[in-house]
């Protein structure tokens, strides 16, 4: 395993589709980033961000000094909330254009990445707006430079192409990857994500393992995402415990910090399916946070796969149940222990503790059928998503598994 060959305290470069810089003090890369863009011709850059986290983690201090050496002028739009909207790209991508920005700082979680994704797009393709980028009315071919600053262990988005949106007017969110949407430059600094509350740090953990269950079992999946999901479902389960116990400590944030890099990876390689899928109904009607919602479902997507993709998930699930042979007759035993799991973490809710009921479940498969981008996860998923099963992963997730 990594943590007996690897210093937490130096950093290492990582080349996939980005270049990106994880360990300790990785955020002092920014000075050669912003050189490398300055010698590219690079003056203005637009700084993309939500209202706090930018500043409190001490990566904006960091960023604006190092664009202060390097003559570069950095236009902050601060506004990006969870789950952005179309329209917030779109106000993004007007200051960018107004100081003529040349490249795409994100500092933050996957919302304020997938933000930046988007304004670097529609600033390198002008007449778009973010309604026709993320309603497919325009396959984009280039993009201005993105530097991601990642300020959460989750969603990986700082290494793929993807963007999670929400189209205003329409209240569903979108997913879009496009060739063009690979941030330049990473950088996973575990001391920037010190600052994360005990729930967040559970939820973007949590989506990071989902991340992997599930591409590991797509329908596209190769060797690589399933040897990278059972090295990242082993450091979720080594090292989130440590940080929910000692928020402070560097060697475990890493761990996370790697874990959900990996995910990123995986996903961009082999895509997501069911969990993913079924979370967006329950955010859109119930406001039920993305981690939570993943942890709900989790063990009932497990439950439905299972049997499809024995011996892979044996081996992925082996940190968190140990033991199984990879027969499709275990899939009840593999979902529970997962469900004993994320109990085990005091991720103990379910549906129906969070006001989801019975009744809910014909709207939620409803919802699904009509949300264009949802049809592609659910088309990769290693069984048939027939509407009959994903009620039943529904209603199966409404209480405790017997």
């Amino acid at each position: 395993m990594w943590d007996n060959c690897c210093d937490y305290n130096t950093v290492r470069e990582i080349r996939v589709k980005t270049t990106a810089y994880i360990g300790v003090g990785a955020i002092d890369r920014i000075e050669g980033i912003l050189g490398n863009l300055k010698n590219e011709g690079v003056s203005s850059v637009l700084c993309v961000c939500g209202g706090h986290a930018y500043r409190a983690s001490g990566a904006w201090d960091k960023a604006e000094a190092a664009a202060l050496r390097q003559g570069i002028v950095l236009a902050l739009y601060n506004r990006v909330m969870p789950n952005p909207t179309t329209d917030t790209i779109n106000d993004a991508a007007a200051l960018g254009r107004a100081v003529n920005a040349g490249a795409v700082l994100a500092i933050g979680g996957g919302s304020a990445l997938d933000c930046g994704k988007g304004a670097a797009v529609l600033l390198a393709n002008p007449g778009k707006s973010a309604e026709d980028l993320f309603c497919f009315r325009f396959t984009p071919q280039k993009a201005l430079p993105l530097v991601a600053v990642n300020l959460t262990h989750g969603t990986g988005s700082e290494v793929n192409r993807f963007a999670v949106v929400t189209v205003a007017g329409r209240n569903h969110r979108s997913i879009v990857g496009h060739e063009c949407s690979y941030p330049r430059y990473a950088i996973d600094d575990p001391a920037l994500m010190t600052g994360l509350s005990a729930e967040q740090s559970r939820y973007v953990s949590i989506d990071a393992l989902c991340r992997v269950v599930e591409a590991a079992t797509t329908t596209v999946a190769g060797p690589l995402a399933v040897t990278l999901a059972r090295e990242t479902v082993g450091l979720v389960h080594t090292w989130l415990p440590t940080v929910l116990a000692e928020p402070q400590n560097l060697k475990a944030r890493y761990g996370l910090c790697l874990a959900a890099l990996q995910a990123g990876v995986v996903f961009d390689n082999s895509l997501l399916h069911m969990a993913h899928a079924l979370e967006h109904p329950l955010h859109r009607f119930k406001k039920i946070p993305h981690g939570l919602a993943l942890a709900m479902l989790l063990p009932a997507v497990i439950g439905e796969c299972y049997a499809a993709r024995p011996d892979v998930l044996a081996l992925v699930l082996e940190p968190l149940a140990p033991g199984l042979k990879g027969d499709p007759e275990e899939a009840a035993t593999a979902a529970k222990a997962v469900e004993n799991w994320l109990f085990s973490l005091g991720v103990k809710q379910k549906l129906l503790d969070l006001g989801v009921q019975e009744s809910d479940v014909e709207e939620f498969c409803n919802f699904i059928e009509q949300t264009p981008s949802l049809g592609l996860l659910l088309s990769v998923a290693p069984v048939m998503s027939s509407r009959q099963r994903v009620a039943r992963i529904y209603t199966n997730s409404l209480r405790p598994m017997p």
